[in-house]
C-alpha cells in the first residue's frame, strides 16, 4: 500500500467529477477522499495497491463524460492507514 497526492486541473469542478472519482475509487478498493480547491482543481488523496492506483489514474485521466482534464499531478507519500474508505469531502 502506498498513499498518493493528486491534484487534477481542468474543467473538473461542477461536473460531478467528484462523485466519478467516488465512484472510480470504491471499485477499486481505494482509500482516501476528494476534493474540490479553491483554484479550481480537484485533490484526491488515495490510499492504494500500486496497480489499483495506476489503473484510478488511467480511468481519472479520461474523466466523466462532462469533464475535461488538462492536467494531473501526483506525488507518493507515506501510508498514514487512517482512511477506512473513500468519501468526498
Amino acid at each position: 500500500m502506498t498513499q498518493y497526492r493528486i491534484i487534477i486541473q481542468g474543467r473538473v469542478q461542477g461536473v460531478g467529477f467528484r462523485h466519478f472519482a467516488l465512484r472510480t475509487a470504491k471499485s477499486l478498493g481505494i482509500k482516501g477522499f476528494v476534493q474540490n480547491k479553491a483554484d479550481g482543481s480537484v485533490f484526491i488523496l488515495a490510499e492504494s495497491s500500486k496497480p489499483a492506483f495506476e489503473l484510478f489514474c488511467d480511468i481519472l485521466r479520461q474523466g466523466n463524460s462532462y469533464s475535461q482534464v488538462r492536467h494531473i499531478e501526483i506525488e507518493e507519500m507515506e501510508v498514514t492507514d487512517i482512511y477506512h474508505d473513500f468519501e468526498i469531502r
